[in-house]
């Protein structure tokens, strides 16, 4: 996954580096300051007096060039194993780098070793050079370009140099913004899509301030993470939706009913935040109790602050004395919540919890929202000001939706190469969609794990009600729906009415046979006849035979997830569809209906996402013919994984 990249360009001179690094270090990414690898790469050539760019390139193949970028308050550069960061600070390397830097070859290597360092960074970085926001890292989810005037430029690098009078360094400088000018990419000229300061009239902290609050608007600097930690049954997940405002975290009076880390978004008093429901922490789980408990402990390590959730009608127990100690041992900011306080008489009884040693117990009722808004309040003070949670990534979001126990979870962690959701024998394991980041298929895609769908007779219960509404929510949220079969079983009415929901939401689709590697040939080969003839409404939905439980056959997955993306976004241009069409109808015209036959004048493609055509005709056109033409659209134009509409609109004759 690539980090959060922000790029800073500008002549030499105009506070760049300085600017960079107290970006890095106040948002806790890393730095990179591209120019002195240029420098670098310039004083091993003077050191071994040869100034051929393609002898300099090949010396630091063989010597090396390292940055060290988790250090922005003390950056340093190394050539080979000699430390060079105040060598390469001279007029002598001032004045030579540009002849290096304009030679393609040189430039060619330090963009390859830029990009290098780029990528293997996590978080975020801060990036700042001369040409960053459009060859570096035009991918840069902001950039910035930083200028001053010649004479404050010259003022502020006097101070960097070593041994250089002020005549002397406007005059290296004029001479570079010369020789930059002519490049065939300037780095004098900003990228296309840069916010512009200039900084000649303005101080470090201004500068700063004004990048910080365009990252804050942009959403840049990441959402605080915010563990809602207890015992089972003290009103986590009711806190939860209190706090989110609205009903998503499933809610009932019997213990354990969230299971895996649920994550939503939070808004209070304009400051945003990630929320992260868990399941009850207990001191012996056994059985799929270990799991969840497991799953409330790794919450606390990703967190920023902590709500240790406690029920002051019956006190603090055992188990919360054993969960205190482990929030103690992790170090993380922690606020005592005394949920169902509903009234005076009961705070008296909850001011016990004093004795934590947590400091002040927050008193609210989160099913009545008392004092709600007071724990608000001093949660938004309490969330440290950048976070590690990126939101609006631009991820392509799939959905996994099934039947109970097909294998969603599993095949979740085995793309992911680790266990990232609750795993169990049990059915229904999972009960809330759990968003997670996995990186397969040489692409990051956010997947969205679902409760199992299970036959409407059993969702009498409120759980498997409100998690079949949540795999509908998390249908809707999604592009593309992953629908895991079981291949060792009979295909079933609920497994059809699940392709059937993903048509309706116009998701994208993917059938995944899971256990098919288990399945002898004849059994396969009945199946395909099984799926042929039961969805045969489907012939467009791609298939993937695959093993959640041993990744057999999962690199098949990711091209058919494209596959269908692509076909869910494709767009057909208008004069193309009305020649398919012209011909269309001229070999295959519309039935006559009531003695007469409808004309189709012409049609065109109104939406994406899915696909939706537009038929304008004079009659009615019976549906059968529009099946027809939808049939003979895919195969002229593909749609293979996405569902198609076509409508049609009767277009009244013109008056005379």
């Amino acid at each position: 996954m690539l980090p959060t990249i922000i790029a800073i360009d500008g002549p030499s001179g105009s506070g760049k580096s300085t600017t960079a690094k107290v970006l890095a270090k106040r948002a806790h990414w890393g730095y990179l300051d591209t120019g002195a690898l240029y420098r670098a790469l310039t004083w091993l050539s003077l050191e071994k007096q040869n100034e051929d760019p393609e002898v300099a390139v090949d010396l630091c193949r063989q010597v090396g060039i390292t940055f060290t970028t988790t250090d922005s308050d003390n950056p340093r550069v190394f050539v080979g194993e000699s430390d060079v960061s105040e060598a390469i600070r001279t007029l002598r390397i001032s004045d030579k780098v540009s002849h290096f830097a304009q030679a393609s070859v040189v430039r060619d290597y330090m963009v390859a070793m830029q990009r290098e360092i780029i990528n293997n960074i996590s978080g975020g970085i801060v990036v700042e050079g001369r040409d960053i926001g459009t060859v570096v890292a035009p991918e840069a989810q902001m950039k910035i370009f930083l200028h001053a005037d010649l004479e404050e430029r010259s003022s502020r690098r006097e101070k960097e140099i070593t041994g250089a009078s002020l005549e002397e360094v406007a005059h290296s400088l004029d001479s570079r913004d010369r020789i930059d000018s002519t490049r065939k990419i300037s780095p004098l000229r900003p990228a296309e899509d840069a916010l512009e300061i200039d900084s000649t009239n303005l101080d470090l902290a201004e500068v700063v301030e004004v990048i910080w609050n365009w990252l804050k608007e942009r959403n840049l600097l990441g959402l605080p993470k915010v563990a809602v930690i207890g015992r089972p049954n003290v009103g986590k997940s009711t806190l939860v939706n209190r706090i989110i405002g609205r009903r998503e975290a499933i809610v009932e009076d019997t213990p354990g009913v969230t299971r895996d880390r649920v994550k939503y978004e939070a808004e209070w008093n304009g400051r945003r935040f990630l929320l992260i429901d868990t399941g009850g922490w207990e001191v012996k789980p056994e059985g799929i109790s270990e799991k969840i408990t497991a799953g409330s402990e790794i919450a606390i390590a990703e967190a920023d602050v902590v709500l240790f959730v406690v029920d002051a009608q019956v006190g603090a127990l055992d188990e919360d004395e054993s969960l205190l100690a482990l929030l103690r041992k992790s170090n993380k900011k922690v606020v005592l919540v005394a949920n169902k306080v509903d009234g005076p008489s009961e705070e008296a009884d909850a001011y016990g919890l004093w004795n934590l040693g947590l400091g002040e117990p927050h008193f609210v009722s989160a099913l009545h929202g008392r004092g709600s808004g007071d724990l608000l309040d001093l949660l938004i003070k309490t969330l440290p000001e950048v976070g590690s949670e990126p939101i609006d990534d631009g991820y392509r979001r799939v959905a996994l939706v099934g039947r109970p126990n097909v294998g969603k979870s599993s095949l979740l962690n085995i793309l992911a190469g680790e266990s990232r959701v609750l795993v169990d024998d049990a059915a229904g394991t999972t009960r809330d969609p759990v968003d997670e980041l996995i990186e397969f298929g040489g692409d990051t895609w956010r997947f969205i794990d679902t409760a199992g769908i299970r036959r409407r007779a059993h969702q009498d219960s409120g759980t498997d009600y409100y998690a079949s509404l949540r795999t509908a929510s998390a249908l809707s949220r999604a592009e593309v729906a992953v629908i895991v079969l079981d291949a060792s079983e009979v295909l079933t009415e609920q497994d059809i009415r699940i392709v059937t929901m993903a048509e309706e939401a116009g998701r994208a689709i993917v059938l995944v046979m899971n256990k098919w590697d288990l399945m002898d040939e004849d059994r396969q080969n009945q199946l395909d006849k099984e799926l042929d003839r039961q969805l045969e409404r489907y012939p467009w939905v791609q298939r993937v035979n695959l093993s959640a439980k041993t990744g057999w056959h999962r690199d098949r997955l990711a091209p058919a997830l494209r596959t269908a993306l692509s076909s869910w976004q494709k767009r057909v241009p208008t004069a193309k569809l009305n020649s398919f069409l012209g011909a269309l109808i001229s070999a295959t015209p519309p039935p006559v209906r009531g003695g007469k036959q409808p004309k189709i004048k012409f049609a065109t493609q109104v939406s994406i996402e899915p696909p939706k055509f537009v038929i304008f005709a004079s009659d009615w056109v019976e549906a059968s013919y529009r099946r027809f033409i939808e049939r003979r659209l895919r195969e002229e134009f593909g749609f293979l994984g996405s569902p198609v509409e076509v409508a049609l609109k009767i277009k009244e004759r013109d008056k005379p």
